[in-house]
C-alpha cells in the first residue's frame, strides 16, 4: 500500500512527539545561534520524511520557494524576527540539537531508535538518506508541486 503525503507527515510528527516524551533535560528559548550554521560549523541533515514535512510546513506560510542566502543562516529563519519560520514543524536535528545555552547535543544513545525509525522511512520514500537541509527542503517543494 502506498503512503499518503498525510501517512508520511503523521508518522514524522509521531517521531517528534515520542522524542518531546523523553527525560532529556531542554530549555530552548529559540535564541537561534543553532540557526547560524555559518557560526556553528554544523547543519542539519533531513531524512526525505523530515523535508516533506519542512516543506509542508514552510507552504503553510504562504512561501513557495527557499530565500536564496549567503549569510549562513538556516533558509527557514525569518530574518525580520529571527524566528523558525516552521518551529511546531522543525527537523529532528533541530530538536536535539547542541546548542550549549538548551542543555548542550542529545546522547545519540538516547534517541537511535528514532533516528532509526526516520532512516527506515526514508528507505521507503527511496530517498538519498540524510541531507543537508536546504536541498532537501527544496526538493520537497517541488516534489509537493
Amino acid at each position: 500500500m502506498q503512503k499518503t503525503i498525510a501517512d508520511i507527515l503523521a508518522e514524522v510528527r509521531a517521531i517528534y512527539q515520542e522524542l518531546a516524551k523523553r527525560p532529556v533535560t531542554r530549555s530552548c528559548v529559540a535564541r537561534t545561534e543553532c540557526c547560524q550554521f555559518q557560526l556553528t560549523g554544523l547543519t542539519p541533515q533531513l531524512t526525505k520524511g523530515e523535508a516533506l514535512l519542512a516543506a509542508k510546513a514552510f507552504r503553510a506560510t504562504g512561501r513557495r520557494k527557499l530565500p536564496e542566502t549567503d549569510d549562513g543562516a538556516c533558509p527557514l529563519l525569518q530574518r525580520a524576527t529571527g524566528r523558525c519560520l516552521i518551529y511546531a514543524d522543525r527537523p529532528f536535528g533541530c530538536r536535539t540539537h547542541f546548542c550549549a545555552a538548551a542543555g548542550g547535543p542529545y546522547a545519540r544513545k538516547e534517541v537511535l531508535d528514532l533516528i532509526r525509525r526516520l532512516e527506515d522511512l526514508d528507505v521507503r520514500l527511496n530517498g538519498d538518506g540524510p541531507r543537508k537541509i536546504f536541498s532537501a527542503v527544496a526538493d520537497a517543494l517541488d516534489e509537493l508541486r
